[in-house]
């Protein structure tokens, strides 16, 4: 256990004073403001640009359309499918067509009025079905469907001919916001050499470097990609935003560039977790187990690729979660629309496929009349059994440790008595969930990181992840300082700079903890070998007798005591001491695509209160338990899960970006509620099990998205436990709910209660 674990974050005292600068609030001299015009219409072809007027505007400095891309006119993280600057066709309402640079944030926006945009109105496929069907419009040139993923295990006809109850539904899931409170942004400053530093938020700066060398049609090593810290990104900041109209306009202008989007103008080109329509059909056999279970996911990915691929081949493989079939049949399919892009969200599909599943789980132990963890009890999977999908993973006891846990909580609140006036009721629910961590099989996932000792005598680590809120910074802190036995004041962090850290992989998948630590772990020893032989070449004395401490080298006999420090040994140093390390993140051996080797889990407790009158939910408590290894800080793991907690309660509750023939019905959160402090239970436990299997090599998993997956299905179960109403839809809204209450389920249901 780490013994500092417990520590402040060193940029605590500057996020909650609001004294620390973000990229977004960095400036310049002579400075131009970036606006960037986006498309009328969700589908359309361009049938003529001018830009004159805009260019004739005093105070205008660039204007750029796609003549003006020197390289490849288009990106993506994986497919470089989406334009840069549209040519010809949109795609959707946030294909960019021309972009300006101005004196003022006024006059920039006064130039973009005056672009004229020509267009003739396509077919709008707003829905997956529409884009499915035969002779509809084909948004890309290989058609409609991004992707296909499936998994097949038994014979799921005579499974569920041999099933003694079964359940089937279908599930709809929402569009979901990222709704980070700093939208995408920052500074592009153009360099001597002919390239340009971006001082802007991502999540995997090399990537964005790779991107926008195609792009520019320049050496990647002339872009720097400064990215730390930014305010939130939650898996939306990963992709290209609005990095390439940045470079382009200040190369153009030959002035730094500030662009940031208005709330308005992230909403509509922003990435959204993927819509999905999820049909289950799962059966037990007489003694309860589950036998066969059939799943059929319908992803709407929007306008361009992105990562919808990793994200349905993740929400395949995760929909029979912690639990094990003898049959099982999932279908995936990802469909482009003109709808907003989905891409990369906190959960990666997981969230989608759990709320079916652990549905599917509740409504048959409904039927069964059996106790909902009991039942799940019955057919959790065990320490050795393999993954989701067949394939080899580390043992791992989780799924029971987490249901175990949460069964705890929940006997500790139902022997609480409420106080409940006549028109509220209150119900309780549980869910638990199985997510894997890391790229996967057959992804590259490569990692790395650096231990310098710099000429000031300071111990540096570099990583190429970047800090997006989630507590990296602490993390690294925290191992650094215990795997050397060093102090915090002897050491610097780097990261976020490609001009000053190694590639460390993107900071996604709940991998930036493992891999910090799996890092160290390789270069420590190298590292204080390195630095006891530069102390034993100036002081004599035997390398056994040495080691590293606070302050310096210390000899541990006769007497504890420092013999040299850190400052006077940079200073005389015969070489430097520099250890790097590269390696990838652990996947399965098994060929599984995308299958995932590292798993951590979660349990969720939930208590709502309904107001009969009005329908209202509120969500009173919500704990967690979580199996994810030993915790390296405990205030970033407690602020990861309630974090992950909150936003999956507006995931549950109120979150929803409606589109209409492919434009949104929300552009600000005025429309768009998110959950606000009221909404926040006053109590959220927060359980960690830190247990790994005996002989578990791989430390620490990251708890990044865990703490999001299994809220919802909680919640919907505590909905069902109150009024006896089983949602299939999210977000719940107090109208369905109240619906359900006027049909007379809430009577009718309490009064079985009652019986029972």
């Amino acid at each position: 256990m780490y013994q500092n674990r417990d520590r402040i974050r060193q940029d605590g005292k500057g996020k909650v004073t609001g004294t620390l600068k973000y990229l977004t609030d960095l400036t310049w001299p002579d400075m131009l403001y970036g606006k960037i015009l986006r498309s009328r219409f969700p589908h359309a072809k361009i049938v003529s640009i001018s830009t004159e007027k805009a260019e004739s505007l005093p105070g205008v400095k660039a204007v750029i359309t796609h003549q003006d891309v020197p390289g490849l006119n288009r990106f993506g993280i994986v497919t470089p499918d989406q334009p840069v600057l549209c040519e010809d066709i949109v795609r959707y309402v946030g294909d960019a067509i021309a972009a300006v640079a101005a004196d003022s944030l006024e006059i920039a926006t006064a130039a973009i009025d005056l672009i004229e945009v020509n267009y003739e109105e396509l077919p709008v496929l707003d829905s997956p079905e529409k884009a499915l069907v035969n002779n509809a419009p084909q948004l890309h040139p290989d058609g409609n469907v991004l992707h296909t993923a499936n998994y097949h295990a038994g014979n799921i006809d005579q499974g569920f001919a041999n099933c003694e109850v079964v359940v089937e539904e279908t599930y709809q899931l929402p569009r979901q916001m990222h709704t980070y409170m700093e939208t995408e942004g920052g500074v592009i400053v153009p360099e001597d050499h002919g390239g340009v530093t971006v001082y802007v938020g991502t999540q995997h700066g090399y990537k964005d470097r790779f991107q926008l060398s195609r792009i520019l049609n320049i050496e990647e090593e002339k872009i720097r990609i400064v990215s730390s810290p930014m305010g939130g990104s939650f898996g939306g900041k990963d992709e290209l935003s609005i990095q390439p109209y940045g470079v382009l306009l200040a190369l153009k202008a030959g002035l730094p560039v500030k662009i940031h989007q208005t709330r308005k103008e992230s909403v509509i080109s922003g990435l959204k977790r993927h819509p999905m329509k999820i049909t289950m059909k799962t059966g037990v056999d007489k003694a309860g187990k589950l036998l066969a279970h059939k799943v059929d996911i319908l992803a709407d990915t929007g306008a361009y690729a992105t990562l919808g691929p990793a994200i349905l081949d993740f929400a395949v493989e995760h929909a029979t979660g912690p639990y094990r079939f003898e049959h099982v049949a999932v279908e995936g399919i990802s469909v482009f629309t003109n709808n907003g892009v989905s891409g990369e969200f906190r959960g990666f599909g997981g969230n989608q496929v759990t709320f079916a599943l652990e549905g599917q789980i509740d409504r048959l132990a409904a039927k069964l009349q059996v106790d909902p963890i009991e039942f799940r009890r019955i057919n959790i999977r065990k320490t050795d059994d393999p993954g989701p999908m067949d394939h080899r993973i580390v043992a791992t006891n989780g799924a029971s440790q987490v249901l175990e846990h949460i069964d705890v909580h929940r006997q500790y609140h139902q022997n609480m008595i409420p106080e409940i006036d006549d028109f509220k009721v209150r119900g309780m629910g549980v869910a638990i969930s199985m997510h894997g961590g890391g790229l996967g099989y057959g992804r590259l996932d490569p990692s790395g990181g650096q231990l310098t000792l710099a000429d000031d005598g300071k111990i540096e680590i570099a990583f190429g992840f970047e800090e997006a809120g989630q507590g990296i910074i602490n993390v690294i802190e925290t191992i650094v300082t215990e795997e050397l036995g060093i102090a915090a004041e002897d050491f610097r962090i780097v990261i976020g700079d490609t001009d000053k850290v190694p590639s460390s992989g993107s900071t996604t998948a709940s991998r930036g903890t493992s891999m910090v630590w799996h890092a160290v772990n390789l270069m420590k020893n190298d590292f204080r070998n390195a630095l006891l032989d530069q102390a034993v070449a100036l002081t004599g004395l035997s390398k056994e007798s040495l080691e590293l401490g606070p302050g310096g080298v210390f000899q541990s006999t006769p007497l504890y005591e420092r013999v040299i420090d850190y400052q006077k040994l940079a200073n005389e140093v015969s070489k430097p001491v520099a250890v790097s390390t590269q390696f990838d993140f652990p996947t399965t051996p098994d060929a599984v695509d995308g299958g995932h080797y590292l798993y951590t889990f979660s349990s969720t407790f939930a208590q709502v209160e309904i107001n009969l009158l009005t329908g209202k939910v509120s969500v009173l408590d919500l704990d967690q338990a979580v199996a994810a290894g030993p915790v390296v800080s405990m205030k970033g793991y407690t602020g990861q899960i309630e974090g992950g907690g909150v936003m999956s309660l507006g995931y549950a509750l109120m979150e929803e970006a409606v589109m209409k023939e492919g434009k949104y019905m929300t552009e600000n959160l005025d429309g768009y509620l998110i959950p606000g402090i009221r909404d926040v239970p006053f109590s959220m436990g927060v359980t960690a099990i830190e247990d790994l299997e005996k002989g578990d090599p791989f430390g620490p998993r990251g708890v990044g998205e865990i703490g999001t997956v299994a809220v919802a299905p909680a919640i919907a179960k505590a909905i069902h436990d109150a009024i006896g109403y089983f949602p299939k839809k999210l977000p719940i809204s107090s109208e369905e709910v109240l619906m359900a209450i006027t049909a007379g389920g809430k009577r009718a249901w309490n009064e079985a209660k009652q019986f029972r």
